[in-house]
């Protein structure tokens, strides 16, 4: 039975690791704050004390946390836990630098690296629907197969060189679209409020026709709502915007739309919408203390 370290039970982390016990895996769960990992036990997980007390004896360590720094602090305390040949599936969205110098941390603790963010927000997580976006070596997958299949509806190999950034390049780019959709479905609606409509006429309009989706249905529904449960937070998505505007301009490609959807989440969090879902990306339209009608 393959054992698994899962550092970090956050909004993604918690429901992957959940699916990992139910598919039958061993599972130990660390969170910086271990409210948010107690709940697992239920779904028998063990909750350990340390970064290195989760990672002493896992075939496989996972790490889902909010950036670069979160899981270069978690990896460096889970130092004295960790064993030579173990795996670690690096699933958090880092950005392409944080790629190269996480997957040189795995080298010196003779770690096996794969670089393998998903795609996917709360509710795939929830579902283990998922889609892993994966690139390491041929010899770790078997011990991963039944991790990633526990979390995700398909997974996606882009080659064996996980320290590449492969993963995390096709990441950005999927993201990229997911965000900019956001910042998109919000504006028009804030628009129709701010034109005296019915914010609701924009979704019946698109509705049923071609430029309908379930993503547009999903944003929409929950800022006519006012429903920000986060799913993919506002903070958590103007991370990324950061990280996709600097690999666009590492390769010499202008981003204009994620980095105006960027300082859309910057006055949306300034405003105190940061820990809501990406949706509220819909306040930053009205300046601060202006009241939206929906």
């Amino acid at each position: 039975m393959t054992s698994v370290a899962v550092l970090g039970t956050g909004i993604m982390g918690a429901p992957m690791a959940r699916n990992m016990a139910g598919s039958g895996l061993q599972v130990k769960v660390w969170n910086r704050t271990p409210e948010k990992a107690r709940p697992l036990e239920a779904d028998g997980a063990v909750v350990a004390g340390s970064p290195a007390e989760a990672v002493e004896g896992a075939d496989v360590i996972v790490t889902m946390l909010g950036d670069g720094e979160a899981v270069r602090a978690a990896m460096s305390a889970a130092a004295p836990g960790l064993r030579s040949a173990q795996v670690w599936a690096q699933m958090s969205t880092v950005g392409l630098a944080a790629v190269e110098e996480l997957a040189a941390l795995a080298a010196e603790h003779g770690l096996t690296f794969v670089d393998a963010p998903v795609q996917g927000t709360r509710q795939p997580a929830e579902q283990g629907k998922l889609v892993v976006l994966a690139a390491g070596p041929q010899a770790a997958r078997p011990a991963l197969e039944p991790v990633f299949d526990a979390v995700g509806q398909r997974t996606l190999w882009l080659g064996e060189n996980g320290a590449d950034g492969t993963a995390s390049k096709l990441k950005l780019a999927t993201v990229s679209y997911a965000i900019s959709l956001t910042a998109v479905v919000a504006e028009s609606l804030a628009l129709a409020e701010g034109l005296g409509l019915d914010p609701d006429l924009v979704r019946q309009v698109i509705s049923g026709g071609p430029l309908d989706n379930a993503y547009f249905q999903g944003k929409s529904k929950a800022i006519m709502e006012g429903d920000f449960t986060p799913s993919f937070t506002v903070s958590n998505a103007e991370k990324d915007t950061r990280l996709i505007t600097q690999a666009g301009e590492a390769v010499g490609v202008k981003l204009d739309v994620v980095a105006a959807a960027g300082e859309r989440f910057r006055r949306a969090e300034a405003q105190g919408h940061g820990e809501e879902d990406m949706a509220a990306t819909y306040f930053a339209s009205f300046d601060k203390g202006q009241t939206a009608a929906l």
